[in-house]
């Protein structure tokens, strides 16, 4: 991405509160709030407007990170429907300045986020199903360039879900290693927590004490991001976990330490690693 300037205004003074975000030299704007603020959220006049909102929180039996993707000809009152949904805990909303924003613009974005969000495996997709729309060639390459600025946002906003994970070819000098019972799989620490490459390998079993990983792994074999080899697991694509403990865990079928599992080509365990970099 290019560099850009960002205008950050906090409504109420408050980094986590009631927000607005824009970009130099562009036709959008985001405006984010805790739930806490919602009611102040949807006095603003810009949700009044077509654009496209992220309810985000946390799943309470995985403690993963949970998302869904919506949009509206008028936010402020697809908001007011989500108010019986208990997994959400903030909202940030996308908007047009400059009001050419059309329904199918909306629905295409909203799709590709969906898509998106799926692909990546960050975090637990609410979405029963991707709409998207079909748009002209020339609309379609609009609201790409806008899509590619509000991603740019999201991550300022508090919202990583969508952000790209580490390439192994790339960073493979700094790659990390967990074996177990001859399984091997291999990974790296990334700014959000810890990614595991795909064809990683994993146990098969899960340890009896391990309820909330084998409800974790069972999920992720439901994606198909976990398949069944033999006698063994194997990661179909890369994932990203919330720590190097949690990435372990699912590796291992149970309580993993992360910062001892993990190690380099040469054996230096992570938690070494990381006391010589500071």
């Amino acid at each position: 991405m290019k560099a850009a300037t960002i205008k950050l205004f906090l409504v109420h003074g408050s980094p986590n509160g009631l927000r607005t975000a824009e970009l130099s030299n562009w036709s959008g704007k985001a405006i984010a709030a805790p739930r806490t603020e919602v009611s102040e959220l949807l006095k603003r006049e810009e949700l009044t407007s077509p654009g496209f909102y992220l309810l985000t929180g946390v799943d309470p039996e995985s403690g993963d990170r949970t998302i869904y993707i919506g949009e509206a000809e008028n936010v402020a009152n697809r908001l007011k429907g989500h108010a019986a949904k208990d997994f959400w805990n903030a909202v940030t909303v996308f908007v047009s300045k400059d009001e050419n924003m059309t329904k199918a613009h909306i629905r295409y974005l909203e799709g590709i986020l969906i898509e998106n969000a799926n692909n990546n495996g960050n975090s637990i997709v609410m979405n029963s199903a991707s709409s998207g729309a079909r748009l002209p060639e020339s609309d379609a390459a609009e609201m790409d360039v806008f899509l590619e600025k509000c991603l740019q946002l999201l991550p300022v906003l508090g919202i990583s879900d969508f952000n790209k994970k580490v390439d192994q070819a790339s960073e493979s000098k700094d790659l990390l290693y967990c074996k177990i019972k001859g399984l091997i799989a291999s990974g790296k620490r990334t700014a959000n927590g810890f990614v595991v490459f795909a064809g990683s390998q994993a146990v098969i079993d899960h340890r009896p004490s391990a309820k909330r990983m084998k409800a974790k792994r069972e999920q992720l074999i439901e994606k198909g991001m976990l398949k069944e080899n033999g006698d063994h697991l194997v990661f179909t694509k890369d994932i990203e976990f919330g720590s190097p403990s949690t990435a372990g865990s699912v590796i291992r079928g149970g309580a993993t330490n992360g910062l001892t599992a993990w190690k380099s080509s040469s054996g230096k365990q992570l938690k070494e690693i990381e006391e010589n970099e500071t």
